[in-house]
């Protein structure tokens, strides 16, 4: 049985559909990310879980209960906003201790866990301190330990890390899913950043448009994008036009001077797609060009023209001579790297 689950959820305002058939089933101790760009509903589903919008249509349930039917403050929801929300007259300690105070948790025990709370975030001995006189990532910290403090059933984060810098947003990506794998809460994350979605999710439900493009673990998403706005949503990805030919002994795709054998299940016209860092440049394959080369520290950025049309090419820096702009190259990749999409059924 699913700890959390969204049942054909859908959202309106007005005529306007803003998230449409949104169907999940979340474990317990399971970190979600929904991941999709600005208008795509991740926050408005989000809102609907913690109680801040009612679905139009659709049930969620917690552990089988009707959490629609249930007040908002009596959710037993930690939650994690973009802006922080704390209050700038408390102190850290006394932001942390809020939601425990809403629950009649008595003074002893709220010093305790409130301690324990932002010690666990690394700002033990901040008690006192207020907001005005603390970081950006050490507001995140403090908001972060009230959500966790109450002992949440699920917690919500809705773009927690967005107004951090890169490296500490880095850092917090780190220490937040630390956090989670410890304490074992449910999480569902909204972001728009793949990237955090990829390093912190047990799996990752991709939006567009008010529905689901596609649930799968990082690594499935990542290598098999099953449309063609995940592939370019999640990532950098190279599109070729092909054509699979089942009349010859053995099917084969064939993208301009490349092929390989087909994949069942499909034939016709064809979409390859190919991730920048899987194309190597070989004696054969897909003929092309050189028309920017890039170095990036750790790795060359290459943008080539193929047969096939525009292509990028992305190679670990290690120490080798890597092509020069204008130079001819054949771009090759193994079958197994490919997603294919499109096409008759064979």
């Amino acid at each position: 049985m699913a700890y959390l689950e969204l049942d054909r959820v859908a959202k309106q305002f007005g005529a306007q559909t803003v998230v449409d058939d949104f169907s999940l089933s979340v474990g317990k101790g399971e970190f979600i990310s929904f991941l999709g760009p600005s208008g795509c509903g991740k926050t408005t589903t989000l809102q609907m879980i913690a109680g801040f919008l009612d679905p139009t249509r659709g049930a969620i349930r917690l552990e089988d209960k009707d959490l629609t039917a249930i007040h908002p403050a009596k959710r037993g929801l930690g939650i994690v906003f973009q802006s922080y929300a704390l209050f700038p007259h408390m102190t850290a300690a006394e932001n942390v201790a809020f939601g425990l105070e809403m629950r009649k948790v008595s003074r002893g025990e709220r010093v305790d866990r409130v301690r324990a709370a932002l010690a666990m975030v690394g700002l033990a001995g901040y008690e006192d301190r207020h907001p005005r006189r603390m970081s950006g990532g050490q507001q995140q910290r403090v908001a972060l330990a009230r959500a966790l403090v109450i002992k949440p059933s699920v917690l919500l984060l809705d773009e927690p890390l967005s107004n951090l810098d890169a490296k500490l947003r880095e850092e917090m990506q780190i220490e937040l899913r630390q956090i989670q794998r410890t304490i074992g809460t449910t999480t569902i994350l909204v972001t728009h950043d793949q990237n955090e979605a990829m390093s912190l999710s047990d799996r990752i439900v991709v939006m567009s448009q008010g529905k689901i493009e596609q649930i799968g673990s990082p690594e499935e998403t990542y290598e098999r994008p099953a449309s063609a706005f995940v592939s370019q949503f999640l990532g950098k990805t190279n599109d070729f036009a092909a054509t699979i030919d089942r009349t010859a002994a053995q099917a084969r795709v064939t993208a301009g001077s490349w092929s390989a054998p087909a994949p069942a299940g499909l034939s016709g016209s064809v979409t390859v797609s190919i991730r920048p860092e899987r194309i190597g440049f070989g004696d054969t394959g897909l003929s092309a060009r050189i028309v920017t080369r890039i170095f990036q520290g750790n790795h060359w950025l290459f943008q080539c023209e193929s047969e096939c049309g525009p292509a990028i090419v992305i190679r670990q820096n290690d120490g080798e001579k890597q092509p020069a702009e204008g130079e001819a190259v054949r771009l090759a990749w193994r079958p197994e790297d490919m997603s294919v999409r499109g096409g008759a059924s064979a």
